[in-house]
């Protein structure tokens, strides 16, 4: 009996494949090592894989596209609904074979090497920023145990913390000193992981045409345009740009029932890093339209003036994700002002 559609449950080592005929009855089920995988694929005749989006999935689409299958992925969320009982790497691939024939399912879209690459770069770059800010933060919490405070801020450890460690007058341990100053050794060569990183970035997106339109939108730098850009891949995945929104996490939570519409905060969906980015801009932006005269009359100033600043952040970063999916699905350049025309 010819399988038409596989539902695959990934691993590190061992892969669990279930197999459906035309008629949706079970022909195959088998567990595969990992050395298996693409050989069992081989032979196999062209058909519909499905997997969930998890690590190593953008791999296994890439190569078993290239063996003549066709490959969807989904999220992990969306398949557990059909996971009829327990959970067991078994029926974890029936749920998955199950849920890839569903006609409403939602899919998510392939990364090419590309993508997945610059994306590492932002990924070690906030992993980097993270551990910055948790070195500088160690720094000021042992200075304050010797009754020196630190103003917040890693600029202020970095201008600060060198005089302390070597004043004199100040009534500190040897062992202490050069503690501390091996802390604010560590604490450099992490911000120059992170420029170097950023500079990295910044020269694929001088090479990016999608990226730099993005650049161009207020609020979005080279950071947000390259990885919305790798993020997004193909814009035409999504409907409209309401929907690329949702995908970021920026549009309302619903909360409806029997009629009465009631929306609650932002939805917090997909892509925390993007969303993380693109309210980072907004709140820029916020504060430009709260301290100049000449932009209280825009928009954003008009919805400053009467809603909270988080909120007003927020909704510049829905605006400037529709206006990012407008621009990478038309590949137009950004105009401030511009009023479609009807034709």
């Amino acid at each position: 009996m010819k399988v038409m559609t596989i539902g695959l449950d990934l691993a590190k080592n061992v892969f669990q494949v279930h197999g459906v005929d035309g008629r949706g009855v079970a022909v195959l089920r088998k567990q595969l090592k990992r050395d298996q995988v693409a050989p069992f694929f081989a032979r196999l005749e062209p058909c519909l894989i499905g997997v969930e989006a998890c690590g190593g999935a953008h791999f296994w689409a890439v190569k078993l596209t290239a063996l003549g299958h066709s490959v969807k992925m989904m999220a992990p969320q969306f398949v557990k609904p059909y996971v009829k009982t327990n959970k067991n790497d078994s029926l974890d691939a029936e749920a998955i074979c199950e849920a890839v024939t569903r006609p409403n399912m939602r899919f998510v879209p392939v990364k090419s090497a590309e993508q997945q690459s610059v994306l590492s770069l932002h990924t070690a770059r906030e992993a980097f920023v993270h551990a910055r800010t948790a070195q500088a933060n160690q720094i000021r919490g042992l200075l304050i145990e010797f009754g020196l405070v630190i103003p917040i801020g890693i600029r202020h450890v970095y201008e600060r913390v060198p005089s302390l460690i070597e004043d004199g007058e100040v009534e500190l341990p040897g062992l202490f000193r050069r503690l501390i100053d091996r802390l604010l050794q560590h604490l450099k060569e992490l911000d120059r992981q992170v420029q170097e990183l950023e500079h990295e970035i910044g020269q694929w997106h001088r090479t990016s045409e999608p990226s730099k339109r993005l650049e161009t939108i207020p609020g979005i730098g080279p950071i947000t345009a390259s990885a919305l850009v790798a993020s997004a891949g193909d814009p035409h995945n999504f409907k409209n740009a309401r929907q690329f929104a949702a995908w970021i996490g920026l549009v309302p939570h619903q909360n409806s029932s029997g009629g009465k519409t009631q929306l609650l905060g932002i939805s917090k969906r997909g892509d925390v890093y993007l969303r993380t980015l693109l309210i980072h801009g907004g709140r820029a932006l916020v504060q430009l339209a709260r301290t100049r005269p000449d932009r209280a009359d825009t928009w954003l100033g008009r919805l400053v003036a009467r809603r909270h600043h988080n909120v007003a952040a927020v909704a510049m970063a829905n605006k400037n994700a529709r206006l990012a999916w407008a621009l990478l699905s038309s590949g137009k350049a950004y105009q401030p002002g511009y009023t479609e025309t009807a034709s």
